[in-house]
C-alpha cells in the first residue's frame, strides 16, 4: 500500500514537472547562416539565432550527435544547463558550447520581463535536417 502512495506521489511530481516546462512560451528559432565547410568534406556551419520573449523557454532537448555547438549571448540572459551541469545564467556576450551528443536540460530567458536572444553557431554533418529533438523522442 505505501508502495502504490508513494508511485503515485511520484508519477505526480513528474506530470507536475513536464507540465511545466511545458507551459513557458516557446522561443523563436530562425536558421541565419548556412554553409557547407569546404576544407572539411561532409560538414557545414549553420547558424541559429533563438530568440525567447520575457519568461520563454524550450524544453529539454539534444542536438544531432554530429553536431558541436557554440552559442553566444546577444541579448537579455539565458538560463542554461548541459549534461546535468549546475544551471548557469549567461549575459550578454558570454559564450557557451555544447559538445556533441550533450543533452541541454535548461535553455530559457532569465527574465520574465525582458526578451533575450542568443546565436546558436553548429558545426554538423551537412545532411543533418533536424536540429533539435525534445528529449523522450
Amino acid at each position: 500500500m505505501f508502495t502504490r502512495f508513494l508511485s503515485a506521489v511520484a508519477l505526480a511530481a513528474l506530470s507536475f514537472t513536464a507540465a511545466s516546462a511545458g507551459d513557458r512560451p516557446a522561443g523563436k528559432v530562425t536558421v541565419v547562416f548556412d554553409h557547407a565547410l569546404p576544407n572539411v568534406p561532409g560538414k557545414s556551419m549553420r547558424g541559429v539565432l533563438v530568440e525567447y520573449g520575457p519568461g520563454g523557454g524550450s524544453p529539454a532537448h539534444t542536438h544531432p550527435k554530429s553536431a558541436f555547438i557554440y552559442a553566444t549571448v546577444l541579448e537579455g540572459a539565458i538560463r542554461s544547463s548541459v549534461n546535468g551541469s549546475p544551471e548557469k545564467v549567461y549575459q550578454v556576450g558570454e559564450n557557451f558550447y555544447e559538445d556533441p551528443g550533450s543533452q541541454h536540460e535548461v535553455s530559457a530567458n532569465a527574465s520574465d520581463t525582458e526578451p533575450a536572444r542568443l546565436l546558436a553557431v553548429f558545426v554538423l554533418d551537412t545532411d543533418e535536417t533536424e536540429l533539435t529533438t525534445p528529449v523522450g523522442e
